[in-house]
């Protein structure tokens, strides 16, 4: 006869029977939770996995459930203990009784939970993020970049709609000192699974304008523990501390400071305090510069009064040797004021007398000189006399002769023997050579004068 096999109502039922008995009192299991959900009954539906710690890969899954008058209770009682939010992604040490219907199958009913095991997880893997980070040489990369004197440009990070930006900008436009900044907001979602995706999104596009922007600052208002997880992640905090420029987390939140507060170059507590970090690195340079200012005034003071205190003293030290000087130079130009007056009396006399006896010399000397002078020039116009009337009749006799050519020579009396005169354009024709065919020309005889045109120039051959 055939085996006709149990039923699988049958089977589940055995299963059922079996775990009862194998597992009579409740456990205590370490999962981590992979996904929340709720009912409207208030119910909590969860999916528990255990993943390999090397692979990271899943190796044992199953379904939890913790019944509205127990979450109620449950919740608030871990979230208040731990700081986070009852969610996905966190391990969880819990009291669970195991449950197996003919329907549904194998179920855990959690009955308790242990929020100091999720405390230490968390301080865990918080550590090991941490010396990861520090084994591959970045944890202080962005502490190692010199934070500028004057941080003028800002590229920001933050929700726009977010408290916390509303403060910072107010804080940064509304300095007492009314400084200048210039920021520039790069959006970003600061909480939630979206938002370690979103803050690095926001990373990259400031990095094409590096040369732009002297500092990053990443700013969130306050808000629960649990919200401020994403700020405990690995790849937010390798983003942050390899940045080319520096860091200023300004993440409001009053427990220990997260990963991103460590790898960042400069921590603050909230969005204004990075507001007044920005504002005080003016004010400390404004400082340094008026100290510097002072130093130099007080400087320059300490350097005139010192000056005046020595040239006080080399005048006090001076005066009297100056005085001793100026009195023996006074009592040499006397005595050589009396020695100028005595030498020019001398002189003086001496140059009396022989201005006299020059004088006298002078005088009968040009004397003698003009009677010398007088019988010369009185030879001198007698001897003029004779030679201007030589002169004159050899003049005369010339000027007689020059008369009787000129009357010789005379063109007229040349006409009057019978001669002509040819002339061309009011000159004298002296030679055939000055003349050409069709030119006009002008003969004069003694009685008159004739125009004519050659019509023919025959110069003389030469044998």
């Amino acid at each position: 006869m055939a085996n006709k096999g149990i039923s699988l109502f049958q089977l589940n039922n055995r299963i059922k029977g079996v775990l009862k008995n194998s597992f009579d009192s409740d456990l205590w299991i370490v999962a981590e939770i992979s996904e929340v959900r709720y009912n409207q009954n208030g119910h909590c539906y969860l999916e528990l996995v255990e993943k390999d710690d090397d692979t990271d890969q899943i190796i044992a899954k199953a379904r939890a459930t913790i019944w509205a008058y127990t979450f109620r209770m449950l919740k608030p009682y871990f979230e208040t203990s731990t700081g986070q939010r009852f969610s996905a992604g966190i391990k969880v040490l819990i009291n669970v009784s195991i449950e197996f219907q003919e329907i549904y199958g194998y179920t855990l009913n959690i009955k308790d939970i242990d929020p100091s095991y999720t405390l230490g997880d968390i301080a865990k893997r918080r550590k090991e993020i941490l010396n990861k980070l520090e084994e591959e040489g970045v944890l202080e990369m962005n502490k190692e970049i010199d934070f500028p004197e004057i941080p003028k440009c800002i590229a920001l990070i933050s929700s726009p709609t977010a408290a916390g930006y509303e403060d910072f900008t107010n804080q940064l436009e509304n300095n007492p000192s009314g400084y200048k900044f210039h920021y520039k907001l790069f959006p970003a979602i600061m909480q939630g699974n979206q938002a370690e995706e979103s803050i690095i999104a926001a990373l990259d596009r400031i990095n094409e304008y590096e040369d732009v922007f002297d500092v990053v600052v990443i700013i969130r208002g306050g808000g629960s523990t649990a919200d401020l997880n994403c700020f405990d992640s690995y790849w937010l905090a390798f983003n942050i501390a390899q940045f080319p420029l520096p860091v200023i987390s300004g993440i409001g939140h009053e427990r220990d400071e997260t990963i991103v507060d460590i790898v960042a170059n400069v921590r603050v507590k909230t969005p204004t305090a990075a507001a007044e970090y920005l504002i005080d690195c003016f004010d400390e340079k404004q400082s340094y510069h008026e100290s510097l200012q002072e130093e130099f005034y007080n400087g320059i003071n300490e350097i005139l009064l010192e000056a005046s205190e020595n040239l006080h003293y080399l005048s006090n030290k001076f005066s009297p040797l100056v005085k001793t000087i100026l009195e023996r130079k006074s009592n040499q130009l006397l005595l050589a004021n009396e020695k100028l007056v005595h030498s020019a009396k001398q002189i003086t006399k001496s140059h009396s007398f022989n201005l006299k006896n020059f004088k006298t010399k002078l005088k009968l000397g040009l004397e003698h000189r003009l009677s010398t002078e007088k019988s010369h020039t009185e030879h001198l116009h007698s001897k003029i006399g004779i030679r201007v009337g030589r002169l004159l009749e050899n003049q005369k006799h010339k000027l007689s002769l020059h008369e009787q050519s000129v009357k010789y020579l005379n063109p007229e009396n040349i006409l009057q023997k019978g001669y002509t005169l040819t002339l061309k354009d009011g000159k004298i024709v002296k030679d055939i050579s000055s003349l050409s065919k069709n030119d006009v020309i002008e003969t004069r005889f003694k009685d008159g004068l004739v125009e004519s045109e050659i019509q023919k120039v025959n110069p003389k051959k030469h044998k």
